[in-house]
């Protein structure tokens, strides 16, 4: 049988990079095609958790596959059925308030944009500092749209940083094998 492909996008969430490259490498392990997508931020910005060339070398080695950095690089995956899920893994809450409002201005929304335009699933693998602030009605419109799984997520700091969530990375495996099904996987707010 043949692995399903899985577009994994990654946003400006720099801390949780190290998370997101070890699922990309477990999904790979796993036996499916995994195509890196990096948002403008994410692929040319330097931090102290890392070089963005570093980023960019990194996801094509784990893949084998370069990363898609602009809007046109994005754009067919729809209309070319280049893959069967898109996670994106972190996404931060500019992105989330983007995907829920349509807003399509960098690769990951228009890769998003483009795969669900083909009713194919999105996973969420949400680290955003206002989850419980400004974010909160983003995820919630998110939690409401056909075709969007989250990837369950907990507060990560409640007593220094009382509003943010970070995702599960961990259960990225079994949140994919569950949204190719089009299933949530419950709780999606662990505690």
């Amino acid at each position: 049988m043949t692995k399903a492909t899985i577009g994994f996008a990654m946003c400006g969430s720099f801390c949780t990079f190290s998370k997101a490259f070890e699922q990309m490498k477990a999904l790979v392990e796993l036996g499916y095609d995994v195509i890196p997508i990096m948002s403008q931020n994410a692929c040319s910005t330097d931090t102290r958790f890392g070089n963005a060339e570093e980023m960019l070398e990194k996801a094509y080695k784990i893949t084998g596959n370069k990363p898609l950095t602009t809007t046109v690089e994005t754009e067919p995956i729809g209309p070319k059925n280049l893959c069967d899920l898109l996670l994106i893994a972190p996404c931060t809450g500019n992105t989330l308030a983007k995907l829920s409002l349509g807003v399509t201005d960098t690769s990951v929304t228009m890769a998003a944009k483009s795969h669900l335009r083909v009713l194919k699933p999105v996973l969420i693998c949400a680290a955003t500092n206002d989850a419980l602030g400004a974010s909160a009605q983003n995820i919630g419109r998110l939690l409401n749209t056909k075709n969007i799984y989250f990837v369950p997520m907990a507060q990560d700091d409640p007593v220094k940083k009382p509003n943010s969530l970070v995702a599960d990375f961990s259960l990225i495996p079994t949140c994919a094998k569950a949204a190719l099904r089009g299933e949530q996987v419950r709780p999606i707010f662990l505690s």
